[in-house]
């Protein structure tokens, strides 16, 4: 039995490493805001002694936040290893705004923070606890690199962090002992090892190909033309927008929440999916916003990545990544809402039907079998040759009211990271009966994104109205109001 413990990075953890550089930050954020409750204090702010102490009562349930990257020598792939010096005070941060601070001041701290990357010679999370907000508020910026959690796995830690009751009974913290990190010469010789045992690996492989799943993705036929019609779609080069340029090292944040029964209502009503209805305000959206920035829309091949979960129901629980990816085009050379919704209902339902994350996670598989230098050449290359124009991601979250500690939380925005000549990306989470979206744009190429909010909220409150009915047989009162257009500052 070895002396020694480690976890060997998949290839598509690795990936977020590898397409991180000087102005691209792979981790994943959210802002959350809270009332103060039981942690409010007399001088008026928060109890940070009692927040790390109920953060340190749970932290042994998630081990990966205890630990560090390591690399093999030579090969130079990572692996997490326990980090023997680990101290919570370096990852929970304390900050204030001035009092009373407004959201405005919240989101820019909020882009600051989460334009700082994270240190990769210690574990590659931070929670920022942000107090002075207004109405008895506090705010949490919390970071994740991308090669620890996906959305559906963050879901997952959420619920070891939050509860569903304000009860919250902070237990004795369990002793942290580090298991002993492998020296170079051992990372090593396990490399060497694994690569020659993976030809083993992959037949074993292709016989759970044809075991791990229904009747129906038995057919190999569809795998094939899944992973064809993915390399296909990667293979056309999309429009150049003004949200397509080189981006910096600094970024704006924006937010904007909806009622999910909303969703539900334009679905009922109009048909689709509430991914597809989410997709269609984008598309509304974006029509506006270029538009806005006097582009026709109208010929452009704009397409949007929407990461699809394949996480089974057993590996609910579990960091790193089980995600793949749909590919599709806005409908954009129609200004028709409806048009727009039918359009892009019937391209998911071909993604469904084709298995088209199927065939992405089938291509991301062979990545493991390629080594480190190469795929980090790879992964240079694809930034540079995006299939893609935009990332929208939509992450279901609980629908019950959470605490932390027995403070309520009201509101959490996502981020999502921009890679390079993708100036935007925009995340959704649902909580709690509402859809709270998070915008993340770098700060020169969209210095005017508090103005496409405006026009997203513009593209909802058109296919509200279409769902609600025939206008005609709606008193003109009733008649949903023109959302207001004025820019708010950013800084």
């Amino acid at each position: 039995m070895a002396r020694y413990a480690y976890d060997r990075l998949t290839a598509l953890d690795n990936s977020f490493l590898l397409l991180e550089g000087p102005n691209t930050f792979m981790h994943v954020s959210s802002t959350a805001l809270y009332e103060c409750g039981p942690l409010h204090t007399e001088q008026g702010g928060i109890d940070m002694a009692r927040i790390k102490r109920g953060i340190a009562s749970i932290l042994h349930r998630i081990p990966r936040y205890r630990q560090k990257l390591a690399w093999v020598p030579i090969e130079q792939s990572p692996v997490w290893i326990d980090d023997a010096n680990f101290s919570l005070d370096y990852h929970v941060r304390h900050t204030s705004l001035p009092k009373p601070g407004d959201e405005e001041q919240l989101k820019r701290l909020a882009s600051r923070i989460m334009a700082q990357r994270l240190d990769r010679t210690r574990p590659m999370w931070e929670m920022w606890f942000i107090e002075g907000l207004e109405n008895d508020r506090f705010a949490v910026v919390s970071k994740t690199h991308h090669c620890m959690i996906d959305g559906v796995s963050g879901v997952d830690l959420m619920n070891v962090l939050m509860q569903v009751t304000p009860e919250f009974e902070i237990h004795d913290t369990p002793p942290f002992v580090p298991r002993p990190a492998p020296s170079g010469a051992e990372l090593l010789r396990n490399e060497v090892l694994r690569r020659l045992q993976l030809p083993l690996d992959l037949v074993r492989g292709v016989r759970n190909l044809w075991q791990e799943v229904d009747e129906q993705q038995r057919d190999l036929s569809n795998r094939i033309r899944a992973a064809a019609a993915t390399l296909g779609t990667t293979l056309r080069p999309v429009s150049s927008t003004p949200l397509n340029r080189q981006i910096g090292p600094h970024r704006r944040f924006d937010w904007h929440t909806m009622e999910l029964e909303e969703v539900k209502q334009v679905r009922r009503n109009l048909g689709g999916s509430v991914n597809d209805v989410v997709l269609t305000i984008v598309t509304g959206a974006i029509r506006r916003f270029l538009e806005y920035r006097r582009v026709d829309p109208s010929d452009l091949e704009f397409r949007v990545m929407a990461p699809v979960s394949v996480r089974a129901e057993d590996e609910k629980g579990r960091l790193g990544n089980r995600v793949s990816a749909w590919i599709l085009p806005l409908p954009l050379d129609t200004d028709d809402p409806k048009e727009q919704l039918t359009r892009i209902s019937e391209r998911t339902r071909e993604l469904k039907a084709s298995k088209s994350a199927v065939g992405a996670e089938a291509l991301t598989q062979v990545a493991e079998w390629t080594p480190a230098t190469l795929l980090s050449l790879g992964a240079r290359n694809a930034s540079r040759l995006l299939p893609f124009n935009l990332v929208v991601t939509n992450v279901p979250g609980p629908q019950v009211p959470l605490y932390m500690m027995g403070a309520p939380m009201n509101e959490i925005f996502p981020q999502v990271p921009l890679v390079d000549r993708t100036g935007l990306g925009i995340a959704l989470f649902s909580y709690d009966g509402r859809l709270c979206w998070g915008f993340n744009a770098d700060y020169n190429v969209v210095p005017d994104l508090s103005r496409f909010v405006s026009f997203l909220r513009e593209s909802q409150e058109e296919l509200l109205k279409l769902a609600d009915g025939p206008t005609e047989l709606r008193p003109k009162a009733d008649a949903p109001k023109t959302p207001s257009k004025e820019v708010s500052s950013e800084g």
